[in-house]
């Protein structure tokens, strides 16, 4: 920010071309992650709307003692497509923590959608096998091809199989893929990518009237799973074939109106899984990170973000 204190405007696009990629955000994650975990971060559970029609709102807020607060709107609605709009919309303001003055309104899809993938390429570091070389997608938009792009920096990819209602979704993924000279596999049954995958990321919409469909007793026995979709595509008979499930907050789970899975089957939270306050011998495989996405996420990425403008001079 400026030595005026002008007030910025970032949006997608500018935030698109600053140049952060996902593990600068994963490691801006885990630095706030230990903050937290020393007491030095505040964030209360988020809070979520259900208004009908399928659509999803929800808001976060954070203050850290690095002098920001953060707070965050989103709405997922998932009618905008055929409208022609993307399904997930919002903003995000960064205030002063010592004047509450208004510092800078971000655009929230690219926070979003870069935050969520670093989310889980914080828990990937720990929980998935390094040498991953196959990936498989349930879900194809945005989340999808910012997963692939985090998990693309960490694991040795060499392989992606598709699963997806859409089938230009799915073929954009492909290509993505194939452009990032991965082999790409578009499959007709969820059940063949849970099985070859390494790594398997969820993220179909966010719409508890879609019927599950996915076994974790189909699972590799070393395989990690990201789970952005708050389980809903998981059948809840097969969750505890998941030995490890970490969640990115334990409070936010244990007061969320619709819990993801039953809260005795939670291994951890994300802060405790980076800190070191799980014991080793808990975490087995196969492991899942399931997550509904935590203001530490927003604040630790739009802080990155205001701070490369200043940086830049923006």
């Amino acid at each position: 920010m400026t030595s005026e204190k002008a007030l910025v405007f970032l949006s997608d696009k500018d935030l698109a071309e600053l140049g952060i990629q996902p593990y600068e955000v994963a490691d801006a994650i885990e630095e706030t992650l230990i903050a937290k975990a020393k007491g030095s971060f505040y964030a209360p559970p988020k809070t979520v709307i259900l208004p009908g029609d399928g659509r999803y709102a929800m808001s976060t807020l954070a203050i850290g003692d690095d002098g920001f607060i953060v707070t965050k709107q989103v709405t997922v609605c998932p009618k905008n497509p055929e409208k022609g709009l993307p399904s997930i919309n919002g903003a995000i303001m960064v205030l002063d923590a010592q004047t509450g003055i208004l510092r800078a309104v971000l655009d929230a899809n690219w926070i979003t959608a870069i935050r969520t993938a670093a989310l889980s390429m914080v828990a990937a570091r720990r929980l998935a096998d390094p040498k991953s070389e196959t990936v498989g997608f349930i879900g194809t938009g945005v989340q999808a091809r910012s997963h692939l792009a985090a998990f693309a920096e960490v694991f040795p990819l060499k392989r992606v199989c598709v699963f997806g209602r859409g089938k230009a979704n799915v073929d954009k993924l492909c290509k993505l893929a194939q452009g990032m000279g991965l082999e790409a596999e578009a499959c007709t049954d969820a059940r063949d990518v849970l099985r070859e995958a390494d790594l398997v990321v969820t993220s179909i919409t966010l719409d508890y009237s879609i019927k599950p469909f996915l076994d974790a007793k189909w699972l590799k026995p070393t395989a990690f799973a990201a789970i952005t979709d708050a389980c809903i595509p998981w059948k809840p008979e097969g969750m505890p074939a998941f030995k490890t499930v970490i969640v990115d907050d334990r409070t936010q789970e244990l007061e969320s109106e619709k819990p993801m899975l039953p809260y005795e089957s939670v291994t951890g939270d994300l802060m405790e899984l980076v800190a070191g306050q799980l014991d080793s011998v808990e975490i087995k495989k196969p492991a899942a990170f399931a997550f509904r996405g935590i203001s530490l996420g927003d604040y630790a990425a739009s802080i990155l973000a205001v701070r490369r403008a200043s940086d830049r001079g923006i």
